[in-house]
């Protein structure tokens, strides 16, 4: 089976190469089968790495290319990426940013929003870890913020927001929504009615694109893939809970500037 991967037609352009994967064509087997990219995960670590020169391949030709993942928190933290690092030296942030052609950013998730970016007048890439911590408090206006200290323009920047666990599948409890809108009245727009009058649904996938918009990015696009009902073309840490198994495998989102 070969990789797929579903571009967004905002990043549609030639000094770039991106995509979101599924998991799809891989060499993880059991309950990681497919293209299993999280090397903190309990899978064989010889497949995961196949699985990853696999990603590199499919985006750069080469499966020598530098794929570099940062060790994420669920934070705001952005780091800005000069050259590639050591998988041992790997820093603790959930978003990157760089203007250095040859180097892939990925960003790994199981539920969680994959943010891209791209400023093609600058140059300028970026990828994002947007869980609802990380969002909450600013990953993305911090991506941005950091793509412009490498001289990008957010009324330039182009993003799309990846597969994530859709509002209907993502039930929370009263201490979840009221922790976030404590931090936003208007954020009550992005829950929808619950099993009951404890419970709700939070829309992430939407939550995050109006970060961007509000940030100023024009049109960003947002798949309609929710990854927890998709079995077959993704994982999905909370599918993997409600089955009882013992670990979950982690999808890769990712964009290269061309050399």
């Amino acid at each position: 089976m070969t990789l797929e991967s579903i571009k967004a037609d905002t990043l549609d352009n030639p000094a770039i190469s991106h995509g979101f994967l599924t998991r799809c064509g891989g060499a993880s087997k059991g309950i990681y089968e497919g293209l299993n990219c999280g090397i903190g995960s309990d899978d064989v670590a010889e497949n995961v790495i196949e699985n990853r020169q696999r990603v590199a391949k499919h985006l750069s030709g080469q499966r020598e290319t530098p794929l570099l993942s940062c060790y994420q928190i669920h934070s705001n933290k952005v780091v800005t990426l000069d050259a590639p690092w050591a998988e041992s030296d790997k820093p603790k942030a959930d978003a990157m940013v760089t203007n250095i052609p040859g180097i892939i950013l990925g960003i790994l998730t199981a539920d969680c929003a994959p943010v891209l970016f791209h400023d093609p007048k600058a140059n300028v890439i970026g990828a994002a870890h947007a869980g609802w911590q990380g969002a909450l408090y600013g990953v993305v206006e911090n991506t941005i913020a950091a793509m412009e200290a490498l001289g990008a323009d957010r009324t330039t920047i182009k993003a799309a927001v990846g597969p994530s666990i859709g509002p209907k599948s993502y039930e929370v409890g009263e201490d979840f929504y009221q922790k976030v809108i404590d931090e936003d009245k208007s954020y009550s727009q992005f829950f929808w009615a619950g099993c009951d009058h404890s419970h709700h649904q939070f829309d992430l996938p939407r939550f995050v694109k109006a970060q961007l918009e509000q940030a100023g990015i024009t049109n960003p696009w947002i798949s309609d893939h929710d990854t927890y009902v998709s079995e077959s073309l993704y994982y999905s840490y909370r599918r993997s809970c409600h089955k009882s198994e013992p670990d979950y495998g982690r999808q890769l989102s990712a964009i290269i500037l061309k050399e």
